[in-house]
């Protein structure tokens, strides 16, 4: 959300400026294509838009990251209401937030801290409260997530607003924290952060656990619509099969190669099917973090996906069971990796392999 500073800068702007400055802040960097196909102006009133945004010193242009020939424009990190205390990165480290163990504990809905799982009462970090992802923001058996009058309620209730801060953490390596972050990008919310290491590397590194809820005053929360572009649909899948879109299936070798129906380990439900989806690659998810539970370093990140025939030029959806392990993946292609078009399928296996008559392949039978 723009401060005092900037609102007064967008006063003496035109229209168009106001308008893609909304886009960018809403949507996030963007090349002039993009922003002609969000806001519907024409190229040359999208120009002189974004001519005034720069000489107001509002925007950054830069290279396009896979297209040198395109100019990616964003929002000048100082106008952009975060300060300089919390930085721009979506990854902290729990230095970071044990540096500002005192701001998460204040009742401030401008910094927020998130546990995102059902382990919450055994102990979690002071100041931080509690978003059960899969009790209480999908809909049953995990598929299908909270809709927006559902999401605006839930996380208000928390104390977070559209202009908070929120720095996501879980256990078993971040998978509901990134499930969570995804969400909130769902719904567009501009500055959603993931603890490097989560729970674990937090606890690890020997800071401060507590089992202590701190006192939370309800805010309002208002969402914008939702961001289709990175999430997939069962329908989605269906065109993908037949077109030049990379599935990738993030799931445990056992249940790629259909030895079971639903995650080891894991209480959830299981699939009438056994297999994937024909045609898929199949990365899974734990290949993206290191031993300590951080998240791999880019060139690393870079040769896993490359080696599988993954490129940031093509569209990409990636599924697991529910959504949540797949969420980590979609957070280092798109997040990380900054790919063009990566989409998470959050019905994923749950609703493909009870579907009836959907094409399954597996290590002992075709379909």
């Amino acid at each position: 959300m723009a401060d005092n500073h900037t609102k007064a800068a967008l006063e003496d702007l035109p229209p168009s400026s106001k308008f893609i400055y909304k886009t960018l802040e809403d949507a996030g960097p963007m090349t002039l294509k993009g922003l002609t196909e969000e806001t519907m102006l024409s190229s040359r009133t999208a120009r002189y838009g974004l001519d005034q945004l720069d000489e107001a010193d509002l925007i950054d242009s830069s290279p396009a990251l896979h297209d040198g020939r395109q100019t990616c424009y964003k929002l000048n990190t100082d106008s952009c209401g975060a300060g300089s205390d919390t930085g721009s990165s979506v990854l902290v480290s729990p230095e970071w937030v044990e540096d500002r163990l005192s701001e998460f504990e204040q009742d401030d809905p401008e910094l927020r801290l998130v546990e995102a799982d059902a382990e919450y009462d055994q102990g979690h970090i002071p100041g931080a409260i509690q978003v059960d992802i899969l009790g209480d923001l999908v809909d049953v058996d995990g598929c299908g997530v909270a809709d927006k009058r559902c999401f605006e309620k839930y996380v208000g209730a928390r104390g977070i607003t559209q202009e908070s801060t929120v720095v996501i953490y879980s256990t078993h390596h971040n998978q509901y924290a990134a499930y969570l972050y995804w969400l909130f990008k769902y719904y567009r919310h501009t500055d959603v952060r993931l603890l490097d290491g989560g729970k674990q590397r937090w606890t690890e590194s020997g800071y401060p656990m507590t089992t202590e809820e701190p006192e939370i005053t309800p805010q309002e929360y208002s969402a914008h619509a939702p961001d289709e572009r990175i999430r997939a649909y069962r329908a989605d899948i269906e065109t993908a099969l037949a077109q030049d879109v990379a599935i990738v299936d993030v799931r445990s070798s056992p249940e790629y190669h259909g030895d079971i129906t639903q995650p080891p380990n894991k209480d959830l439900p299981e699939a009438r099917t056994a297999g994937h989806i024909p045609g898929t690659i199949h990365i899974t998810w734990s290949e993206v973090i290191d031993e300590n539970g951080q998240f791999k370093d880019q060139s690393t990140l870079e040769q896993l996906f490359r080696n599988h025939g993954s490129t940031p030029e093509t569209e990409t959806i990636v599924y697991c069971h529910v959504g949540e392990r797949s969420s980590i993946v979609w957070f280092v292609l798109s997040e990380l990796l900054e790919y063009q078009i990566v989409s998470n399928y959050d019905g994923s296996w749950i609703e493909w392999g009870n579907l009836i008559n959907a094409p399954v392949e597996s290590d002992t039978e075709e379909s």
